[in-house]
């Protein structure tokens, strides 16, 4: 299946690092040229009737504020590439992010090892190991970033795998997800 091609445009660029528990947020100038932390913001579960879940709400909020281009959702693999289950929930909550902000585009990007380097660099920098919860989702976001700003200079084009904001309602996901299952697709 052929990649989505996007030229790059100027703009903010947002970082989403997805986890289950809590989500990392990091944004870019507008030329993308560096990535910076926002915040760490605690997951939050939807409720049927009450509209967007918490921490999606102050993500649609940043990128109204922000004025973002684009938003790069970390889309975690194993070493070997393939997908798991954190994958499933990463695309999931991607197609969410991507209806609530259209029409700017969401798109995924490979994140392996984003946490081990955001670990890393906060042991670097001086920080204790303990300290590290609070702040590695929001560094992990910001290693998703610079790596999407470096792949934009490099290509010229946007990395990742665009979010399509409205899956269709049959047929198999572009992914190997099941109709409906928040799988995304290409277009």
């Amino acid at each position: 299946m052929p990649r989505d091609e996007e030229e790059v445009v100027r703009g903010v660029r947002l970082a989403v690092d997805v986890g289950s528990v809590r989500v990392g947020l990091a944004t870019s100038d507008p030329d993308g040229l560096v990535a910076t932390p926002v915040a760490t913001l605690a997951r939050a579960k939807a409720k049927p009737g009450r509209g967007l879940p918490a921490d999606l709400a102050q993500i649609v909020h940043e990128v109204g504020e922000r004025g973002a281009a684009v938003v790069y959702v970390g889309l975690p693999r194993h070493l070997s590439g393939t997908e798991g289950a954190a994958s499933g929930a990463a695309r999931a909550y991607a197609v969410q992010l991507a209806q609530a902000v259209a029409p700017v585009r969401v798109r995924l990007v490979d994140e392996r090892m984003s946490t081990v380097s955001a670990h890393q660099a906060l042991h670097a920098s001086g920080r204790s190991g303990r300290s590290h919860r609070q702040v590695v989702d929001q560094a992990a976001a910001v290693v998703i970033l610079q790596y999407a700003l470096d792949a934009e200079r490099a290509t010229g084009r946007r990395p990742g795998e665009r979010v399509d904001a409205d899956p269709p309602q049959h047929g198999p996901a572009a992914r190997g997800g099941t109709a409906g299952d928040g799988g995304t697709t290409l277009e």
